[in-house]
């Protein structure tokens, strides 16, 4: 079994820290990337982390981590609520998926309510903060322990 998880953040999320903190609070993508690292570790997992503001960056990832992980978190940001190409990437890879929210995206604005990729993640995590990361890698670790075993 691969012992790599892929942490993928969409659009705007490089802008953590200073983008809206009264939503998003002040921790940065370096401090996102080091709560989803350490929390991977306590479970001897890998974590290979990739940000972008371009949707085929964040496909071509997608596509790459069927070589060499065990399962996908990600945020996708906007295209939460817009891109159906990139729920099919995570669909297409055939690994366990879980997706994270900083905000409660379904207490924002009514377009912020529907996920493209729900549908095909295992583990949902909404309103957790960026602490939320840490919650997705442990429920996709239990997830992927769980293919393991059957």
């Amino acid at each position: 079994m691969n012992r790599r998880i892929l942490l993928v953040n969409g659009p705007n999320l490089n802008l953590l820290g200073v983008r809206e903190p009264e939503i998003y609070g002040t921790a940065t993508l370096a401090d996102v990337e080091r709560i989803a690292t350490d929390a991977a570790a306590r479970h001897g997992f890998d974590l290979r982390a990739v940000q972008s503001n371009h949707e085929g960056v964040l496909i071509d990832a997608i596509h790459d981590a069927r070589q060499d992980c065990a399962g996908i978190v990600i945020n996708p940001g906007g295209l939460t609520h817009t891109s159906v190409v990139l729920r099919d990437a995570l669909s297409g890879v055939a690994l366990p998926v879980a997706e994270v929210h900083i905000s409660d995206v379904s207490a924002r604005e009514q377009f912020r309510a529907f996920s493209y990729v729900r549908d095909v993640a295992a583990v949902h995590v909404v309103g957790e903060g960026v602490a939320g990361y840490a919650t997705a890698v442990n429920l996709l670790v239990e997830v992927i322990a769980g293919r393991a075993e059957g």
